[in-house]
C-alpha cells in the first residue's frame, strides 16, 4: 500500500507541478477543487485502462506519454498566450479550457504505470483509486501554492497579467519536458544506472 502511494505521488508530480503554475490563474476555492477532481478522475481511469489493455499499451505509450503530455501542455499555453494577448479580459480564469485540454495529456504515464501493475497481479480498484486521491490531494496543493505566490507578484510588477506570466511558464515547463529535464521529478526517478 506504501508503495503504491509512492508510485501515486509520483505520478502526480506533473498533475502538481502544473497546478501550481496554474494556479497564477488565481482560482477560487470551487474552481480548484473543481479541475483537481477532473484531474484525478483522469489519472484514476487513466491505470484501469493500463490494467486491462496490459503489456501492449505499456509499451506502445510509455516512451509517448511525456511527449504527448508536453505537446498538450505547449498547446495549452499556446493558447492562454494568445488569448492573453488579444484581449483586455483575463483568460481562462475558470480554468475549463485548462480542465478540457490537459487532463488526458497529463494521465497518460498512469496508463503505462497502471500496465505494469495489471502484469505485477495488481487489483484494478485499489491503485486507480489511490492515484486519484493523490492527484486530487496534490493538484488543490499546486493550486493554492501557485496562487499564492501569483497573489506577491503585482506587489513587485503592478502591470503584469498573470495569465500571460502562467502562459509563458507553462510553455516553459512544456519545452523543458520535451527536451527531458524533469524539473521536479529529478530526485525522484532512478536513472537507468541505478
Amino acid at each position: 500500500m506504501i508503495a503504491l502511494l509512492g508510485l501515486g505521488f509520483a505520478l502526480g508530480l506533473d498533475n502538481f507541478r502544473t497546478s501550481i503554475v496554474l494556479g497564477g490563474l488565481k482560482p477560487n476555492w470551487r474552481t480548484s477543487v473543481r479541475t483537481s477532481l477532473v484531474f484525478a478522475m483522469w489519472d484514476g481511469v487513466a491505470p484501469v485502462a493500463g490494467i486491462l489493455l496490459g503489456a501492449y499499451l505499456s509499451t506502445k505509450i510509455e516512451g509517448l506519454a511525456g511527449v504527448i503530455g508536453a505537446i498538450g501542455l505547449a498547446a495549452y499555453s499556446l493558447w492562454l498566450i494568445i488569448k492573453s494577448l488579444r484581449s483586455p479580459e483575463h483568460a481562462d480564469l475558470d480554468m475549463k479550457t485548462a480542465r478540457r485540454w490537459l487532463p488526458l495529456p497529463l494521465s497518460l504515464d498512469n496508463v503505462a504505470a497502471g500496465a505494469t501493475l495489471g502484469l505485477a497481479g495488481h487489483s484494478p480498484w485499489l491503485a486507480p483509486a489511490l492515484f486519484a486521491l493523490t492527484t486530487f490531494v496534490m493538484s488543490v496543493a499546486g493550486h493554492q501554492i501557485g496562487r499564492t505566490i501569483a497573489s506577491f507578484l503585482p506587489r513587485f510588477l503592478p502591470r503584469l497579467r498573470m495569465d500571460l506570466l502562467t502562459g509563458v511558464v507553462l510553455l516553459v515547463v512544456a519545452c523543458l519536458m520535451l527536451l527531458g529535464v524533469d524539473i521536479i521529478d529529478e530526485g525522484i526517478a532512478p536513472t537507468d544506472g541505478d
